[in-house]
């Protein structure tokens, strides 16, 4: 049994996805990151950077209980648990781990400040939006590029690469993009989506999460909360 410490935002589906679509047995344990319960002790013990999501393991690579945070992370020891989405050769798992790494250090981060400026920020500004809108237009235009050469973004099969992706975007409109400008990924997107996993994976916890007016959640997520000495 893997524990999966999380809540329903893209970094947590794209662990849901995984598991739903590996057939491995999980319990989804929610971690409310509007009600601060990423601060908490215990979960500060498997995610000292106390973000979601994070698993615990009980049947680890030598038998004894794991645990694990960052979800690329957690993709990559999962696809080694199962032998599946990260490719068979050695071209194969370098060419996924590239693209999983662009979706780390590029679609995750702006996409989120896309999405923070256009949506969340108290203050509306210009230069923020028009900035990581941009940027956010730019990564869909590799990721379109991308997939006018190959079904996936790894290549001929569906791999981590893509599971980790996709549920960054899902919020599309709100990070400013027309999918008109983008026929490949659209199509990739619509292919994604239609999988049953993956549509499994997407309504985990989905029915706790509330739509983001109060106040105080705001305050944990944005605020000085999250900056505390922990």
């Amino acid at each position: 049994m893997i524990d999966v410490y999380s809540w329903p935002t893209p970094n947590g589906h794209k662990v849901h996805i995984m598991l739903e679509e590996c057939g491995l047995d999980y319990r989804a344990i929610p971690i409310d990151i509007g009600a601060g319960d990423q601060f908490s002790a215990e979960f500060l013990a498997i995610s000292p950077n106390n973000k979601i999501p994070a698993i615990v393991d009980s049947d680890g690579p030598d038998g004894k209980p794991i645990s694990l945070f960052e979800s690329g992370a957690i993709l990559v020891y999962l696809a080694g648990k199962t032998g599946l989405f990260l490719g068979k050769t050695d071209r194969e798992k370098y060419t996924t781990l590239q693209w999983l790494m662009f979706q780390m250090g590029g679609v995750g981060p702006m996409l989120g400040q896309a999405h923070h400026f256009r949506i969340y920020a108290p203050d509306k500004i210009d230069y923020a939006i028009d900035r990581y809108t941009n940027e956010a237009k730019r990564l869909y235009g590799v990721i379109d590029k991308q997939l006018s050469y190959t079904p996936y973004l790894a290549g001929d099969e569906y791999t981590i690469a893509d599971i980790a992706t996709f549920p960054w975007t899902r919020s599309f409109a709100n990070q400013g993009i027309d999918w008109a400008d983008f026929p490949h990924a659209k199509r990739w997107f619509d292919e994604i989506s239609a999988r049953s996993a993956v549509q499994r994976g997407v309504t985990v916890l989905a029915d706790l999460r509330k739509p983001l007016t109060d106040d105080k959640a705001k305050e944990v997520l944005f605020g000085k909360t999250q900056y505390a000495k922990k």
